[in-house]
């Protein structure tokens, strides 16, 4: 009896498949339909308006005959009869039609699309005028995501409710390039409710399928109705192993409040430590919206600890007392009509590891007015002003690091309770307030632009922080118990330019550029001639042209684009006194576009002067769209040496001198940037600065590769070599990252990714995986191992499942810093 049972149950499903197809399918069965229509039918979609009076009919068919009020039409073996009336068009092979009340009955090869755009197929359809109350044999129907229902019978009570016996429902296409398929996913009922009021479709006796293979039965189920951009419910779990959690399974909730407002509930439970409980919560409001993500558990420390005191690290052992540990992701936006805008972010962790134990995802990201580099959190208010020729900002912020620290972040150096030593948060500044601030006029002035800008900060500190933020000069060799440097700086800056273009092209560009700093210090450290509390000041004056001349030659084959650029200036010789600390100028990236700045430097306390002359070009040949070379290669020349933007470390035993920025000579390093496309499926790029000698300094590159319909790799290389001391003094770092997926049979493949320290001679992240992925499903397993520098609890192995499922959502494991 139950073999019976199935073979019934597959024939039904089959049959019922194969029926809906020949209706679905696209473009099989949309073409065929659209080739038999008479020439005088209109489109399936209705117009607004078809020119048909109310109660009035369009009738197309092979033959019609009228009794009484009622229409009766057939194809005759032609094409299927065409009805139009009160918006709706209704086609069959017959049809019979009530003008009295606009009931209708058609049969074979049933269209029927209402007003409001929704096309039911069927093989036999009762309707009455409008499309409210309905019974359909053979019903289907298609969804504008491309999800489909289907059932054995359909009856329409009413204008939102639907009732459905023996039916299925994908969101998986049914249809390939040979026709009907077997969709990937699928819920096959006894009786399905879609209520349309709800926006939601509810099962009785439930079979999910995968592949067409039961996998999962329930009694009930729902969801929301695929017409929803969001509803209350289940979302798809995320599984994943780890050594130091086991297994790892996180149940997310999301609970729909309003249209404006949600809840998600999403509890990490993890078989050998106590749960993460992670909540988030989202509101927008008229003129703004707040994000907030927090989580909480209580748990000993877990990872790698010497419990016994050998000198050996026990691996994936839990050590210490139990302790509350949580977390804080928040940022909100709001702009108002007029000119202001202004937001916050608020970002805290108790533990400088719970993001790394318990891979909570995109703990980093980029909101805000500032952002916090990698691995290190803000939390900030902020006010924006702006307009058609003024901008300004005022903001304050505070900062968390969740970096080791750096005298040991190229080693294993732990503290005497096994835990490795992180980044002292009072050695990092207190920014209250930031402002900046821009303003030009609206017109001409000497018929040229000028603009006004303005800056503003000061920054507080409660820890001593030496080199790099203070000169080594006045650094002393004993630093223990000095307070922290506070500083207060006001910049003024006046810039003036215009552009004259030559009758053969040449452009040219003359600027005057002005500037006054004036610092406020206190809590300086007691060196020789030098004050606890100081009040400096300096200005610098510049003046020069700028010159470029863009050149073209077009050829049959492709074109090739010379523009050369060359800036005079000179200014007074530079007033940096060592006295300044250097808070916004430590990390300078000269580009193609900073080369040919005045104030090259990310920030102010850095400043350069005195005159100089910079020299670059860049030559382009494009061969048609989506395939071009480009190379640029630049290089400034000053009249005189800056040893003020050399640095050393103050504990260095040499105490060696070098050039992080690369700008310290009379001739500053090459600036070299190309790119190459052969194709629209090849894209790569290189970025490198090179010293004087030819070493390589600093340099990125990037590979990004697409062949088939999915396959794709990409490959990134990055290093910084500027810094020549040796041992724990040397800062520099070599990577290289790969990622990629090659399908080998059908939606089967296998991806891989990674990152090699290449400096350490290690893989710090790595992953292999097997997917399935087509138009609904991507499923993906596989192995990973996590050995980056920052985690307590030492290297990590794994096992990770990532799935996308069409209409249901997705999951997948947080990737979080890999370097």
């Amino acid at each position: 009896m139950q073999g019976d049972r199935d073979r019934r149950s597959k024939a039904f499903r089959a049959r019922l498949l194969a029926g809906a197809a020949l209706f679905v399918c696209v473009p099989f069965a949309g073409e065929a339909l659209a080739q038999a229509e008479p020439q005088s039918a209109p489109s399936a979609t209705p117009p607004v308006s078809d020119g048909l009076s109310r109660g009035a009919v369009y009738v197309d068919a092979g033959s019609a005959t009228r009794t009484g009020d009622v229409i009766t039409a057939d194809s005759n073996g032609g094409d299927r009869v065409y009805l139009r009336a009160d918006g709706n068009i209704l086609r069959g092979d017959n049809l019979a039609y009530d003008l009295s009340n606009g009931a209708a009955t058609v049969s074979g090869q049933v269209e029927a699309i209402s007003s409001d755009g929704t096309v039911v197929y069927a093989s036999h359809l009762e309707t009455d005028r409008e499309m409210k109350a309905a019974i359909a044999v053979d019903f289907a129907t298609r969804f504008e995501n491309g999800a489909s229902l289907m059932a054995a019978t359909a009856v329409r009570r009413s204008q939102n409710v639907n009732e459905l016996n023996y039916a299925i429902f994908t969101p998986c296409p049914i249809c390939d390039a040979n026709g009907p398929k077997t969709p990937s996913i699928s819920i096959q009922a006894e009786k399905v409710v879609q209520d349309e009021a709800l926006h939601a479709v509810i099962y009785r006796n439930a079979v999910f399928r995968i592949g067409g293979f039961p996998i999962f039965y329930t009694p009930i189920f729902a969801h929301p109705d695929p017409t929803v951009e969001r509803a209350s419910g289940l979302l798809v779990p995320i599984i994943n192993y780890d050594e130091g959690r086991g297994v790892s399974v996180e149940l997310p909730y999301l609970h729909v409040v309003s249209p404006s407002e949600d809840w998600l509930i999403s509890p990490q439970i993890n078989s050998e430590v106590a749960p993460l409980l992670n909540l988030q919560w989202r509101r927008r409001f008229a003129n703004g919206s707040i994000i907030a993500r927090g989580g909480y558990t209580y748990e000993r420390n877990f990872g790698d600890f010497d419990l016994d005191g050998d000198g050996d690290y026990e691996s994936n052992v839990r050590y210490g007392d139990k302790e509350h540990r949580s977390y804080l992701l928040s940022h909100g936006e709001f702009d108002p009509d007029g000119p202001w805008r202004f937001g916050f972010t608020a970002e805290r962790t108790s533990d400088k590891t719970l993001f790394d134990r318990y891979d909570v995802r995109d703990p980093y990201q980029d909101n805000g007015l500032y952002y916090g580099d990698r691995r290190r959190l803000i939390s900030q208010i902020y006010a924006e002003r702006q307009t058609d020729r003024s901008y300004v900002s005022v903001a304050a912020f505070s900062i968390q690091s969740l970096r080791l620290d750096n005298d040991f972040a190229d080693t294993d150096f732990r503290d005497a309770d096994g835990f490795k030593v992180f980044e002292d948060d009072d050695t990092l500044p207190l920014v209250a307030p930031l402002i900046d601030a821009r303003w030009e006029p609206a017109g001409s002035v000497f018929g040229g632009r000028l603009r006004v800008k303005g800056s503003a900060v000061s920054l507080y500190r409660d820890s001593f922080i030496g080199a790099p933020i203070l000169n080594p000069d006045i650094v002393p060799e004993v630093t223990t118990g000095l307070s922290g440097v506070d500083s207060r700086r006001i910049t003024g800056q006046v810039e003036w330019r215009r552009v004259f273009i030559t009758p053969n092209g040449l452009r040219i560009e003359p600027f005057v550029d002005t500037r006054v700093d004036l610092y406020s210090l206190s809590d300086l450290p007691p060196m020789m001639g030098v004050e606890s509390d100081e009040t400096l000041s300096r200005t610098r004056a510049s003046g020069g042209v700028d010159l470029s001349y863009p050149l073209i030659k077009r050829t049959q084959r492709a074109d090739l684009i010379l523009e050369p650029v060359v800036q005079l200036s000179i200014s007074n010789k530079a007033d940096i006194d060592p006295r300044i600390p250097n808070e916004d100028s430590q990390a300078i990236e000269l580009d193609e576009s900073s080369l040919f700045r005045m104030d090259r430097f990310s920030g102010y306390d850095l400043v350069e002067g005195g005159a100089r002359v910079t020299a670059g070009g860049r030559a382009t040949i494009r061969w048609s769209e989506g395939r071009s070379a480009s190379l640029f290669v630049g290089r400034s020349y000053r009249a005189d040496d800056e040893d003020a933007f050399r640095t050393t470390i103050p504990d260095s035993t040499t105490g060696q001198l070098y050039d992080p920025t690369g700008l310290a000579s009379s001739a500053s390093d090459w600036v070299v940037q190309g790119s190459f496309s052969p194709s629209d499926r090849i894209r790569s790029w290189v970025h490198a600065t090179v010293d004087g000698s030819g070493d390589v300094r600093r340099a990125e590159a990037a590979v990004d590769g697409r062949w088939g319909r999915r396959n794709l790799a990409s490959v990134s290389y990055i290093v910084d070599r500027s810094n020549p001391l040796e041992g724990d003094q040397n800062r520099n770092y070599e990577f290289v990252q790969l990622s990629g997926q090659q399908f080998v049979y059908g939606d089967w493949g296998v991806s891989v990714s990674g990152i090699a320290d290449l400096e350490r001679d290690v893989i710090t992240r790595q992953e292999v995986g097997l997917l399935f992925d087509d138009d609904c499903l991507r499923v993906e397993v596989g192995y990973r191992r996590d050995n980056t520098r920052v985690r307590a609890s030492g290297p990590s192995d794994g096992v990770y499942v990532r799935l996308n499922l069409a209409t249901f959502g997705g999951s997948g494991y947080g990737q979080g810093e890999m370097r």
